[in-house]
């Protein structure tokens, strides 16, 4: 994941570079989008990618249970993205209605000196984490790149405002336009909130002398209502139309899908799903979490709507059929459908992490070999995992290398046997634990051996079930996939960007 986080923040100078261009020229209209709008695409490809293998390597390699910790350098990386993906949904209103100007210079400016703060975090080591590899002497100097780059490039977009007014007014709320503005706000908001809690140690000793912690509870309580709210706007923006919508073909539209969204959510309460999440800032427990699965329900099946209405219009009209039609309606408008691709890899995605948020179930125990421990799943029931001992394995010679075999059974049925392993790297003095998991569409088993005593006599062992972990994986692949698609060169785009080029030079001229 580091060289792919490393193209993402070295990609996104070239946006950037561009619009301080466009401002150093008093070009700002939208030509500096469009011949940037690929590279932009690239380097959030890169970036999103980036996060998810790094949170598969932390899953799958470095055993402790989880894929997000709210770690300072994970947030680092975040933060770019989160800026990013603000700026890419902004500029579609500014080359469709040539408003927010102004909006799109402050989120590329943000996006690169989030992009540079993420370095200067990763080298000067003045925030404790995990990932604060190569620390060196060079923090001070990034830190000085980020005000110099960061004041001019604000001083710049000061002085150029005149050249930045917007050639159309917001309608309605009832628009596209507004939904977007909204979804930028939250994406901010979730910016903020990361900011604050990943720096907020070093603002309480430097002011209180006291380094305080905040942990992964304050994003999550913070951030997970922030990000629900994402996924309900990710819903409605492409019902939407532009300038200003009926309230009634607004109302017909979302019903269905607003129907859908409210069954799952009684269905699965009936059901027994009848946890509560707690309330930001509160302790409040309002919100089942069924409704969230509801929330995710209604916006899939807006997204699938979508897709069955181009293919249908385009049976229709043309005779082919429906595969056909979907491949023909990628090919022709890779930017829209590739973008209803990504929202539905962001909806498989959200199924894991709710399902790992508030399902998660884990135990911990000490072993002698031939006894069992249990673990329970709301999904599948128990699991029983019987310890049967402890080997030395073959390794490099610089790493000592060690495994337990443990049977599984479930409903009184053996399904397998798992091989968590230990690696203690010699010349670093470093231990490692490495899981090992029994996957499935439902639930992951995921258990790891954190040490043991009397050459394997006893071990204790972590267990933990994952449900829908592995929808994360599967949603974050069609993710990429949408990403690709959008990204994918367009013959017809290149033609009309080319045009519009010489245009400019001829007036100019």
């Amino acid at each position: 994941h580091p060289p792919m986080l490393y193209l993402g923040f070295v990609s996104f100078v070239i946006p950037f570079a561009f619009a301080i261009a466009a401002l150093a020229t008093r070009q700002t209209g939208d030509l500096w989008i469009r011949a940037t709008r690929r590279w932009t695409l690239v380097a959030w490809l890169f970036l999103s990618m980036g996060l998810l293998l790094g949170a598969w390597w932390a899953y799958g390699v470095l055993g402790w249970g989880g894929y997000w910790a709210w770690d300072p350098v994970e947030n680092a990386a975040l933060m770019p993205w989160l800026a990013g993906t603000a700026f890419l949904h902004s500029v579609m209103i500014q080359e469709k209605r040539g408003m927010f100007k102004v909006w799109n210079m402050v989120l590329i400016i943000l996006t690169y000196s989030l992009v540079i703060f993420g370095t200067f975090l990763t080298r000067s080591g003045v925030i404790s984490s995990v990932h604060t590899f190569a620390q060196s002497g060079i923090g001070p100097l990034f830190l000085g790149f980020i005000g110099i780059m960061f004041i001019s490039s604000v001083a710049l977009l000061f002085d150029r405002l005149d050249s930045l007014k917007s050639d159309n007014q917001l309608d309605s709320m009832f628009s596209r336009e507004a939904i977007f503005l909204l979804q930028n706000l939250l994406f901010l908001a979730i910016l903020f909130v990361t900011f604050w809690g990943t720096i907020f140690p070093v603002v309480s000793e430097l002011f209180a002398g006291q380094k305080a912690i905040v942990g992964p509870p304050f994003f999550n309580q913070v951030n997970g209502p922030l990000f629900a709210a994402l996924v309900v706007l990710m819903g409605i923006a492409p019902l939407m139309p532009w300038r200003r919508a009926s309230r009634q073909k607004l109302i017909r539209l979302l019903l269905w899908p607003t129907v859908v969204g409210l069954a799952v959510t009684v269905v699965l309460f009936a059901l027994g799903l009848r946890k509560v999440a707690i309330f930001p800032g509160t302790q409040a427990r309002v919100l089942p979490v069924s409704l969230f699965y509801g929330i995710v329900a209604f916006t899939a099946t807006v997204t699938l709507l979508e897709f069955w209405r181009g293919m249908r219009a385009r049976h229709r009209s043309t005779g082919e059929s429906y595969a056909r039609a979907l491949w023909t309606l990628f090919g022709r408008n890779r930017r829209r459908y590739g973008g209803y691709l990504i929202h539905f890899g962001v909806i498989m995605m959200a199924l894991g992490v709710v399902g790992t948020q508030f399902f998660q179930t884990e135990t911990q125990r000490n072993l002698a070999v031939g006894e069992t421990l249990t673990i329970s799943s709301l999904l599948t029931g128990e699991y029983a995992l019987t310890y049967q001992g402890l080997r030395t394995l073959p390794a490099p010679d610089d790493v000592s290398r060690s495994g337990a075999t443990l049977t599984v059974v479930r409903g009184g049925r053996e399904i397998g046997e798992l091989h968590p392993t230990h690696d203690f790297f010699i010349p670093q003095q470093q231990p490692m634990t490495i899981p090992a998991v029994r996957y499935s569409l439902i639930e992951d088993l995921y258990v790891i051996v954190a040490g043991w005593e009397d050459g394997g006599a006893t071990a204790t062992f972590k267990a933990y079930v994952n449900p829908l972990i592995n929808w994360l994986w599967i949603g974050g692949f069609v993710f990429i996939l949408g990403t690709a698609v959008a990204a994918w060169p367009d013959p017809a785009e290149d033609r009309r960007l080319a045009l519009a080029s010489d245009s400019r030079r001829a007036v100019a001229a």
